[in-house]
């Protein structure tokens, strides 16, 4: 089975970025990161995939939003996240 389109909008200085691509990286998956610091195309792309998203991390798994670290890692610690990455 094929990894998943995996893609996490950050900013700059984000402890909850960094750990979210860290979960990910440890399950050694790699993903496309879009940086919205600076706000612009990126973060209003954003805002149109995911509407009402207030905060980042923002993850989208096959264009499926699955929230922010909190979210991702509590699906992880439930036994949910894997079967969703094809892991």
């Amino acid at each position: 089975m094929s990894q998943p389109k995996i893609e996490i909008y950050t900013k700059w200085g984000c402890p909850y970025c960094v750990a979210a691509k860290s979960l990910l990286d440890k399950k050694g998956l790699s993903y496309d990161e879009h940086d919205i610091t600076m706000g612009g195309p990126k973060r209003a792309e954003m805002l149109s995939r995911v509407p009402g998203a207030a905060t980042v991390p923002q993850v989208l798994i096959d264009d499926k939003p699955y929230g922010g670290f909190d979210d991702i890692n509590a699906l992880d610690r439930a036994g949910k996240l894997d079967p969703v990455l094809g892991l």
